[in-house]
């Protein structure tokens, strides 16, 4: 039998440690689960699950983005119109929750624990934010193009998720308590009511310089799509730190391809909420809107920093916000700061390549 090479033998460890941990938290739920209780599962010491995870909370995001990526499809039909659309939404959601009927541990009340850790830390509740409202921007943009005459939807689809977080937080606080199927009824009135919705323009822009470099990108998954990302077109490249996710909007109004490159100061800690989130967003949009109605619009997560090297951001963090614009295999043109995925989307460069 061939030996294992270093790289095979991290990858099967780290996906020991993911089953470990999931077996772990199913039965025990996250407070109770023990990190040496998730070697032993795994058969490997507890040096090992640290070597694949900075700690518990790191390892807790990894397992529910793991687990969200492989969740089977849920049946049913996308709606066609604003309305169909927030109903079926909702009636996917609502009947995912976990049941007052359910066991305190199990499997569908694996991620009862989430809100509550990442409430736990600044350094989790900022990106969260972010995270959500890149959802709301998402899923907003997608019922607008059911409604061309609709206007701005992003609060709507706000309200939409807000809704629906509450119904989660309550299903894990208060299992039994009200009617789920209000909660869609809820939702399906939303697609009527006025929330005064308008997208103001950025006022103070970055300038947009013109450049001339090969853009060579790495190989990377689209977690919007969970397929192999095309990333070799023309388009916009947005690389943002978790602190400037909304800032896509800007881009995505320019009617401009888009791929969002996601970056980070704490890859360890919070690449996996970024995929989490991002995977949830996937199948929530599967369920809702035709996949012909989707923005055009790729999300990457760049934990190593590849993506953002190539895009000539060899250095991040969480506030970064480098855009750059690629035309036949060449960066073209780039801009930096608050307001770059506006300028660099919408303006002409301002100055000649160097």
């Amino acid at each position: 039998m061939a030996r294992l090479t270093r790289a095979e033998t991290q990858e099967r460890n780290r996906a020991k440690v993911l089953a470990a941990a999931r077996a772990e938290f199913t039965e025990r739920g996250f407070r109770d689960a023990k990190v040496d209780g998730i070697a032993e599962r795994a058969e490997l010491t507890r040096g090992a699950v640290y070597s694949n995870f900075p700690g518990k909370r790191a390892l807790y995001f990894a397992v529910l983005a793991d687990a969200a990526d492989h969740a089977p499809a849920v049946p049913g039909e996308p709606g066609l119109t604003v309305r169909e659309a927030l109903g079926a939404l909702a009636r996917a959601w609502v009947g995912a929750l976990p049941m007052a009927t359910d066991s305190a541990h199990g499997d569908a009340r694996l991620g009862v624990d989430l809100l509550p850790e990442i409430m736990a830390d600044e350094l989790t509740r900022r990106p969260f934010a972010q995270l959500l409202s890149l959802d709301a921007i998402v899923l907003g943009l997608a019922l607008e193009r059911l409604d061309p005459t609709a206007g701005r939807l992003v609060r709507v689809a706000e309200a939409a998720l807000t809704t629906l977080h509450g119904a989660s937080g309550l299903a894990a606080a208060a299992p039994g308590f009200g009617e789920i199927f209000n909660v869609v009824r809820a939702c399906e009135q939303l697609a009527d009511l006025d929330l005064g919705d308008q997208w103001p323009a950025p006022t103070l822009v970055p300038p947009v310089h013109a450049v001339d470099q090969p853009w060579t990108p790495t190989s990377a998954t689209d977690l919007l799509t969970g397929d192999p990302a095309v990333l070799d077109g023309d388009g916009v490249v947005a690389v943002l730190g978790v602190h400037r996710l909304t800032a896509i909007e800007e881009a995505l109004r320019a009617d401009a391809d888009v791929t969002a490159v996601v970056v980070t100061s704490h890859p360890e800690e919070l690449s996996p909420l970024v995929r989490l989130t991002v995977t949830e967003l996937r199948t929530r949009l599967r369920q809702a809107v035709p996949r012909s109605a989707w923005p055009r619009l790729r999300i990457v997560d760049d934990d190593r920093g590849f993506l953002a090297a190539a895009a000539g951001v060899p250095a991040v963090d969480d506030d970064t916000e480098t855009v750059v614009r690629v035309a036949a295999g060449r960066v073209v043109a780039r801009a930096d700061g608050y307001g770059a995925c506006h300028a660099a989307a919408r303006r002409s460069p301002t100055a000649r390549p160097t």
